[in-house]
C-alpha cells in the first residue's frame, strides 16, 4: 500500500472500501450498510472509529439512516459525488437546521432533539458531540455552550424524552390505577425511544428535573396507605425497575434484528432442529409441552408481569388483588 494511504486515518480507509463498493455498484441503493458494531468487529476497531465511518460516508451523502433498517445506501449514492451533501429532511426524522444561520440560532433544545433523533434512528452508540454538531451543521465546540459532555447530553437527551408526559394532577382515583399509569407511560416512552433504557441508571441518578417528577409523582400516588417515605420510594424504583429491564429486553431484540437481518419468527425457527432435539430426550417435558403454545412478546410479559407486581403491592397494603388479574386457564 503506498505510504500516503498508510498514513491516512484508518476509519477515512475504511470508509474508502464502503464508497468503492457503493460507486462500483456493488452496493446498490436500499443495501445494508453494516452497523457500528459489526463495523468494529470486523475491522477491529474501536466503537469511536467505527461511527467515524459511517460518519464520513453521510457526510459525502452516500448512506442514510433508515427507521427499522440501520443504515443503508442512499437512493442517489452511486450519482456524481457530492461532497458534503445534506439529506433532505424527508429522507430522514431529524429537525430541520436552524434558519438564518445555524450558529446563531443553535440553542439546547435544538441540540438535544436533534441528538435524540439520532439515537432513535442509529442507536445511542451514533451519538456524539461531533456528530451532533455535523447533523446540525456547525463546529463541535458550538456545542459546548450548551452542553458539557457526552455523558451530560445522555442525561438532558433522556430528561427531553421523559418531559414528554404531562403529567395529570391528580390523577387517577386509587393507587393501584395511578401506579398502572406511570408505568404504562413510561413503557410507551421506551417503545419509542429504543435507547433510553440504557440512559438510566438506579445506583447513580441524574438530577434531571423531569425524571424527578416522574418519581415525585409516583411518591405522591401512594400517599394515604400508612406507609413510609422509604418504603415508598422503594416502590417507586422498583416500579420503575420492572419498566425498565422490559424494555432492555425489546430494545436488545430490535438491534439484533437489525445487526442480523434475521426476524425472532426466523430466528425461533432457525433454533427448531436444536430444541427438538434437546425435548426429544424427555429431560424438559413441561417446556415441551409449553414451548409451541408460548411466542415471545415483550409486551405481553410486561402486562403480566406489572399485573403480578400491583398485585404484590395491594398484598402488602391490605387490600385484595384486582378482578382483573386472576391467571387465564
Amino acid at each position: 500500500m503506498p505510504e500516503d494511504a498508510q498514513s491516512e486515518p484508518l476509519y477515512r480507509r475504511i470508509a474508502g472500501e464502503f464508497t468503492a463498493r457503493i460507486r462500483s455498484g456493488d452496493l446498490r441503493p436500499g443495501d445494508r450498510i453494516p452497523s457500528i458494531r459489526q463495523i468494529a468487529d470486523r475491522w477491529n476497531v474501536a466503537i469511536a472509529t467505527a461511527t467515524k465511518v459511517l460518519a464520513v460516508l453521510r457526510d459525502e451523502g452516500l448512506v442514510e439512516a433508515k427507521v427499522g433498517s440501520g443504515t443503508v445506501v442512499s437512493a442517489s449514492a452511486n450519482g456524481p459525488r457530492r461532497p458534503g451533501r445534506a439529506h433532505t429532511s424527508a429522507s430522514r426524522p431529524f429537525p430541520p437546521r436552524p434558519a438564518g444561520g445555524a450558529k446563531q440560532a443553535l440553542s439546547r433544545e435544538h441540540v438535544l432533539r436533534t441528538a435524540v433523533a439520532i439515537a432513535d434512528v442509529e442507536g445511542a452508540g451514533a451519538v456524539s458531540m461531533r456528530r451532533v454538531a455535523a447533523e446540525l451543521g456547525v463546529g463541535a465546540m458550538s456545542l459546548y455552550r450548551h452542553i458539557a459532555n457526552k455523558d451530560d447530553l445522555m442525561i438532558e437527551m433522556a430528561d427531553l424524552v421523559f418531559g414528554e408526559l404531562e403529567l395529570p394532577d391528580p390523577g387517577p382515583d386509587g393507587w393501584r390505577a395511578r401506579l398502572e399509569l406511570i408505568a404504562r407511560w413510561q413503557w410507551g416512552l421506551c417503545r419509542r425511544h429504543l435507547w433510553l433504557p440504557r440512559a438510566v441508571s438506579f445506583t447513580r441518578p441524574s438530577m434531571a428535573p423531569n425524571m424527578m417528577a416522574h418519581t415525585e409523582w409516583t411518591l405522591r400516588a401512594l400517599e394515604g396507605l400508612g406507609l413510609s417515605l422509604r418504603t415508598r420510594m422503594q416502590e417507586a424504583l422498583a416500579l420503575h425497575s420492572l419498566v425498565i429491564n422490559a424494555a432492555l429486553s425489546t430494545a436488545d431484540e430490535v438491534e439484533a434484528e437489525q445487526e442480523t437481518g434475521v426476524s425472532l419468527g426466523r430466528w425461533l425457527q432457525a433454533q427448531r432442529a436444536r430444541t427438538d432435539a434437546l425435548f426429544a430426550g424427555g429431560r424438559f417435558p413441561l417446556l415441551a409441552q409449553v414451548h409451541e403454545q408460548v411466542v415471545p412478546d415483550v409486551d405481553e410479559l410486561f402486562d403480566y408481569s406489572l399485573a403480578r407486581h400491583l398485585d404484590g403491592f395491594a398484598v402488602l397494603v391490605g387490600e385484595p388483588p384486582s378482578s382483573d388479574s386472576r391467571p387465564a386457564p
